[in-house]
C-alpha cells in the first residue's frame, strides 16, 4: 500500500514537471538602469528589474503588470539577511525567468491573458514597494526605496508602449498580491485616463488576526515594516486618515477604500497565518 502510495505521488511528482517544462518559455530581465538617479534602487542599491513579454495580435495594447512575493524585512537585521539574495538585488536575480499560468504565451494554458504584454516585477526592496527613506546608513548601506521602484517600472513601462493600454491589469501573488492592493488605486493614476484598470491579488490577503500562541505576531511586523521603511507616506490615504498607517497594510482595512475594480483570491486556509 506504502509503495502504492508513493508510485502515485511520484507520478503526479513528474507529470506536473512536465506541464509545467511544455506550458514555460524563459523570458529575459530588463535593468531599469536609469531608475539609479532616481534613488529608486534595491535594498543593496543595485537596479530594479523585470521581465517582459511582448503582446502580440489582438493583445498589443493590452497590458498584464505582476508583482514578485517574497514576504518582507521588518528591520535592519532582516533587511541585510535579504540585501545580498535575489529579494534584495539584482545583481542575484536569474537573467531568464520562466514564464507559466497568467504569464503563459500559449492560449492553451492561459487563454484569456496569452497574447498580451506580461511583465513580472521582481522583488527586491521588502516591503511590497511602499517604502521610501532618502537617507542611507553607510554600516549597512541599505535603502529602502519600495515605492520609486515601482513608480520607476511603471514609468519605464509606459515608456514601453503602456502609454497606448486599453486594458491594463496589476497582479502579484503573496507580498505581491499585497502590492497590487496597496498600489492598485496609484497603478490606475499611473496609466492612461481611457485604460481599463483592474487589480488582482492572489493569496495578498493577510488578516490581522492572533496565531496559535495568542498573540498579534503579524501587526507588529507590519508595525515594524512601515517603521523602518517609511511606508506610511505611500499607504492609501482613504486608510491612513482613520487609523495607524501599520494598521493599513491589511486588506480588511484597506479593500473598501480601493477605487479601482479589485479581485481577490485567497485560501480558505492558510498555515502560515
Amino acid at each position: 500500500m506504502f509503495h502504492a502510495r508513493s508510485a502515485q505521488l511520484l507520478y503526479l511528482l513528474v507529470s506536473v514537471l512536465i506541464l509545467l517544462k511544455t506550458e514555460g518559455f524563459n523570458v529575459g530581465i530588463t535593468y531599469v538602469t536609469n531608475a539609479v538617479a532616481k534613488g529608486a534602487v534595491c535594498l543593496d542599491g543595485s537596479p530594479p528589474a523585470y521581465h517582459f513579454d511582448k503582446g502580440f495580435g489582438a493583445g498589443t495594447n493590452n497590458w498584464l503588470v505582476h508583482i514578485e512575493g517574497g514576504g518582507w524585512c521588518n528591520n535592519v537585521t532582516t533587511c541585510l539577511a535579504r540585501k545580498n539574495t535575489r529579494l534584495g538585488s539584482s545583481k542575484k536575480m536569474v537573467t531568464q525567468l520562466s514564464f507559466s499560468g497568467l504569464l503563459s504565451n500559449k492560449p492553451q494554458f492561459n487563454p484569456d491573458f496569452y497574447n498580451w504584454n506580461r511583465i513580472k516585477v521582481r522583488y527586491c526592496d521588502g516591503a511590497s514597494f511602499t517604502g521610501d527613506v532618502e537617507a542611507v546608513d553607510r554600516a549597512t548601506n541599505l535603502h529602502y526605496r519600495g515605492a520609486r521602484i515601482f513608480l520607476a517600472v511603471i514609468e519605464d513601462l509606459l515608456a514601453k508602449g503602456m502609454k497606448n493600454a486599453e486594458n491594463a491589469i496589476l497582479s502579484g501573488c503573496s507580498a505581491g498580491g499585497l502590492t497590487s492592493i496597496l498600489h492598485c488605486d496609484s497603478f490606475r493614476a499611473l496609466v492612461p485616463m481611457g485604460t481599463k484598470v483592474k487589480c488582482f491579488s492572489d493569496a495578498g490577503y493577510f488578516i490581522n488576526a492572533k496565531d496559535v500562541s495568542g498573540a498579534l505576531h503579524i501587526e507588529g511586523v507590519y508595525n515594524e515594516v512601515v517603521m523602518t521603511h517609511g511606508s506610511a507616506k505611500n499607504l492609501p490615504a482613504s486608510c491612513t486618515s482613520k487609523m495607524r498607517p501599520s494598521l493599513c497594510f491589511f486588506p480588511q482595512n484597506v479593500a473598501q477604500g480601493i477605487q479601482t475594480p479589485l479581485f481577490m483570491v485567497n485560501a480558505a486556509y492558510d498555515s502560515w497565518q
